[in-house]
C-alpha cells in the first residue's frame, strides 16, 4: 500500500510537470518569430473608393471590394502574364496611373541607405495585356508615373530621367549627375535620413512639368569606413584587403549640400531655376505642386531649423512668393513637412504644426491668412489622415485621451460637427480609402495582438480581416507576466510615464534585478498600451524585472515637455532615467544594488552617460551608441543642439566621451562597423579614452553590419550575447 501511494504521488507529480507552461525562449523573439502578430499589409485603395488591391505572395496584384471582402479579378498575375519574357521572380511593389490602365512594378532591388534602394521597373499595359522593361540602361530609382499615366519620371546615376509610353522613348532631364557630387530629384544622405524620404521631384497634376531639387554635395566632406569579405552578405573581392566604403556626410556644424529648385517643362523641354533667394545654408525638404496649374509649393527652412517658410513659385518665371511662414523659439519638427496640404478648391491648405503649444490642423487661404485652428486642446495630433472635401471633414490621429494611447477623428472644417471612430482603448490607427468610404483600423494594446477591422465611413464595422486568433492561442500556451503601466514624480516635481514586466512567480517578499530599456530620444515613444512580447518576457521568466520609462523630450505630451531638451541633448534625458531607477530602487521589491540599463542608438548615447552621470546603476549596455554630438549628422544635431560653434557647451557637457573619468558600473559596447548613420567612429574615439582613463569595459563589433545590425544569424547572436552578459553581471 505504501510503495503504491508513493507511486500514485510520482505519477500526479509527472502529470503536473507536462502540464506546465513553457517560458519565452530567446529563439521565440529572435529566430522563431513565435509572437509576431499577422497584420494586413499592402491594402491600396482604387481610385473608385469602393475597391481595393493587395500584393499576394509577390505574384499577384488581386482586386478587392471593400463592402464585401469579395475578390474581383487578378490584376496581374506574374506567373500568367510574364510567359518567361523577363527575368521577374517576385513583385517587390507597385503603383498604378491615374486612370489605372497601367501598373508600374519593380524587382530586384538593392538597398542603398534607410529609404533608397535600385530596381529593375516594368510597365504593365492592363489593356493590352503587355509588360515592357522601363529602361534596358541599368536599374532605376524613384520611377513615378506622371498622373496622366503616359510617362514615367525616375532617376539613375544621380540623373533625373523621362520615359514616354506611347512612342518606347526614354531622354534624360539633366546630364550633370555624380556620385558624391551632384544628385537630380533624389536627396543626398542627411536628408534622406533626417527628412524621412527618398523623391525630390514631383509631377504637376497636369502632367505638363516636372519640379526637382539639385544637390550640390561638392563642398561636403566625406566619411569613409572599410568593408571586409565577412559571411553575410559575401565580399569576396575584400578577402585579403578591405575595401573602402566613401559617401559625403555632413557632420553638425560642416558645409551641407547647396540645393536649388528647378522645374522641366516636357513640350518645351527646357529647365527653369526657380528664384528661393539667394541665401544656400539653407534646406528645401519639400517641393509640392499646388491644384493650380504652374504653381509650386516649396518648403524652406533655415539651418537652425527653426524658421519655416512656404513659398509659391510661379514656374513660368520662376518668381517665388513667401505666403506663410512658421518660427520657432526652439525648432519645428520634420513631421509638419507631409501634414502640408493642399485642398481641391485652390483655395485653401492645411498646415499641422505646433503653433499653440500643442500639435493641430490649422487651415489657410492660399494667400497665407489663416482661416481657423481645425482642432484644439491640450493633447496632440499624431498623424493627420486628410480631408474629405464632399462632407468637409478632417481626418487625424491622436493622444487626446492619453498620451499613452492614439485614437482616430474626424471633425468638420467649421468645428461644429465631430466623430469618433475609436471604441477600444489602445494605439488605433486608421487607413481611409479614396474618398473616405470606407477605412481599415489597426487596434492593438497590451493584451490584444493586432486586431485589423474594416469599418465604413461612419465607423461601423463591416467585418474583421484579422483577429491573430492563433496567435492569442499561442500565447495562453506559455508563461507570461502581464505588462503593468505607471507613473512617478521625479524630485523636480516632473511626472513620468513607464511601464514594467515583473519576474515570473513573482513574489513581492523578495527582491529582484532590474533592467531599465529605454530610447529617450527626441519626439519617441516606448511607453505605448500596444502589443508586443519582446525579450524582457525571456528576461522575466530568468528572474529579472524589466522596466521601460520615457523622459522629458519625448512625444504626445505638448510641445513644452518635448522641446525642454533644446540646446542641451541629454541632461534631462539621463536626470529622469537616473531617477527612474532611484524610483524603482526604492520599491520594496527591488534590489536596489542590482539595476542596469541599456538602449540603442540614442538609447545608447543615454546608457553611456547615465553610467557617467551616477553610480546607481551596475551594468549598462549601449548598442551603435553616439558618444559625442560633435560627430553625428547637421541636419539631426542642428535642429536640437544648433551648431557645435554656437553651442559649445551643449555639446561638451552632454557627450558620453568627456564624462569617462566618472564612469561607474560594468560598461558593453556594440556597434556594427559599417554603421552609415552612426558610425564606428563613436565607439572607437570613446574606447580610447576609457583606456587613457583606466577604465574596464567590454566592446564587441559586427563587421559589415549597418546601424539595424542584422543579417543572417546577427540578431539572434546580439541578443544572446546581451543576455548572458545581463546574468553574468547583473
Amino acid at each position: 500500500m505504501k510503495y503504491l501511494s508513493i507511486l500514485l504521488t510520482l505519477v500526479l507529480m509527472s502529470g503536473m510537470v507536462f502540464a506546465q507552461k513553457p517560458t519565452v525562449s530567446l529563439e521565440d523573439i529572435t529566430a522563431k518569430g513565435t509572437f509576431n502578430a499577422r497584420s494586413v499589409r499592402g491594402v491600396r485603395s482604387m481610385a473608385d473608393g469602393i475597391h481595393y488591391t493587395t500584393l499576394e505572395e509577390g505574384k499577384r496584384i488581386v482586386k478587392y471590394q471593400y463592402a464585401t471582402g469579395k475578390k474581383v479579378a487578378d490584376v496581374f498575375d506574374l506567373e500568367k502574364e510574364m510567359k518567361g519574357e523577363f527575368d521577374i521572380e517576385r513583385i517587390e511593389g507597385y503603383e498604378f496611373n491615374g486612370n489605372e490602365t497601367k501598373i508600374l512594378i519593380y524587382t530586384n532591388s538593392e538597398h542603398i541607405y534607410r529609404h533608397s534602394f535600385r530596381a529593375n521597373y516594368y510597365v504593365y499595359d492592363i489593356q493590352y495585356n503587355e509588360i515592357k522593361p522601363l529602361s534596358e540602361d541599368g536599374k532605376q530609382q524613384i520611377a513615378s508615373f506622371s498622373p496622366n499615366g503616359e510617362m514615367v519620371a525616375y532617376v539613375r546615376d544621380n540623373d533625373l530621367f523621362l520615359a514616354k509610353l506611347k512612342f518606347g522613348t526614354e531622354s534624360a532631364i539633366t546630364e550633370d549627375g555624380e556620385f558624391n557630387k551632384i544628385i537630380n530629384g533624389m536627396p543626398d544622405w542627411v536628408y534622406e535620413e533626417e527628412f524621412g524620404y527618398n523623391k525630390a521631384y514631383e509631377w504637376s497634376p497636369d502632367s505638363k512639368e516636372i519640379a526637382f531639387v539639385r544637390f550640390d554635395e561638392s563642398n561636403v566632406k566625406e566619411f569613409a569606413f572599410p568593408v571586409y569579405q565577412a559571411s553575410y552578405p559575401d565580399n569576396e573581392e575584400n578577402s585579403l584587403y578591405p575595401g573602402l566604403y566613401q559617401y559625403k556626410y555632413p557632420k553638425a556644424g560642416e558645409d551641407n549640400s547647396i540645393v536649388s529648385v528647378h522645374v522641366f517643362n516636357i513640350k518645351n523641354r527646357t529647365t527653369k531655376t526657380m528664384d528661393i533667394g539667394t541665401e544656400t545654408d539653407i534646406y528645401i525638404p519639400r517641393v509640392r505642386f499646388t491644384q493650380e496649374e504652374g504653381k509650386l509649393g516649396i518648403i524652406k527652412l533655415n539651418r537652425h531649423q527653426n524658421y519655416l517658410e512656404l513659398m509659391i513659385a510661379n514656374t513660368n518665371s520662376g518668381v517665388c512668393n513667401t505666403v506663410f511662414t512658421d518660427r520657432n523659439e526652439r525648432y519645428i519638427e520634420q513631421d509638419v513637412l507631409d501634414n502640408l496640404q493642399f485642398l481641391e478648391d485652390r483655395k485653401h491648405f492645411v498646415y499641422v504644426g505646433e503653433l499653440d503649444g500643442y500639435n493641430h490642423i490649422h487651415l489657410f487661404t492660399m494667400a497665407g491668412r489663416k482661416v481657423r485652428q481645425i482642432t484644439k486642446g491640450e493633447w496632440d495630433v499624431t498623424d493627420y489622415l486628410g480631408y474629405d472635401s464632399k462632407t468637409r471633414m478632417f481626418y487625424y490621429q491622436a493622444a487626446a485621451k492619453s498620451p499613452m494611447q492614439r485614437e482616430v477623428y474626424a471633425v468638420r472644417n467649421d468645428g461644429k460637427k465631430s466623430m469618433a471612430f475609436s471604441t477600444v482603448e489602445g494605439t488605433n490607427k486608421a487607413v481611409f480609402s479614396k474618398g473616405f468610404k470606407y477605412y481599415i483600423n489597426y487596434l492593438s494594446n497590451t493584451t490584444t495582438p493586432t486586431l485589423v477591422t474594416l469599418h465604413d465611413g461612419k465607423g461601423k464595422q463591416i467585418r474583421v480581416l484579422e483577429d491573430n486568433k492563433a496567435l492569442k492561442e499561442r500565447v495562453a500556451q506559455f508563461e507570461i507576466s502581464p505588462k503593468e503601466f505607471f507613473t512617478f514624480k521625479t524630485s523636480e516635481g516632473v511626472e513620468l510615464n513607464g511601464w514594467m514586466v515583473k519576474p515570473l512567480n513573482f513574489d513581492a517578499s523578495k527582491q529582484y534585478p532590474v533592467l531599465m530599456v529605454q530610447y529617450s530620444g527626441p519626439n519617441s515613444q516606448q511607453v505605448l498600451d500596444n502589443w508586443r512580447i519582446g525579450w524582457e518576457q525571456y528576461l522575466a521568466a530568468e528572474g529579472y524585472m524589466v522596466a521601460c520609462v520615457d523622459p522629458r523630450g519625448t512625444g504626445a505630451r505638448g510641445e513644452e515637455f518635448r522641446k525642454c531638451t533644446y540646446r542641451k541633448l541629454g541632461k534631462y534625458e539621463s536626470d529622469d532615467q537616473i531617477e527612474a531607477a532611484k524610483y524603482l530602487g526604492s520599491l520594496d521589491y527591488v534590489d536596489a544594488k542590482r539595476i542596469g540599463i541599456w538602449g540603442w542608438s540614442f538609447g545608447g548615447f543615454m546608457s553611456s552617460l547615465c553610467l557617467s552621470k551616477s553610480d546607481v546603476f551596475k551594468i549598462g549596455i549601449a548598442v551603435a551608441p553616439v558618444t559625442n554630438w560633435r560627430y553625428y549628422d547637421s541636419v539631426y544635431t542642428e535642429r536640437y543642439m544648433r551648431k557645435p560653434q554656437e553651442n559649445a557647451n551643449g555639446y561638451d557637457d552632454n557627450s558620453p566621451i568627456n564624462h569617462v573619468d566618472n564612469l561607474s558600473g560594468r560598461l558593453f559596447l556594440i556597434h556594427g562597423t559599417a554603421d552609415d548613420n552612426v558610425h564606428f567612429q563613436n565607439v572607437m574615439e570613446y574606447v580610447d579614452r576609457l583606456v587613457q582613463a583606466g577604465k574596464q569595459f567590454d566592446m564587441f563589433a559586427y563587421p559589415n553590419r549597418n546601424h539595424s545590425i542584422y543579417g543572417g544569424n546577427v540578431r539572434n547572436h546580439l541578443y544572446r550575447m546581451k543576455a548572458d552578459y545581463i546574468f553574468r553581471n547583473l
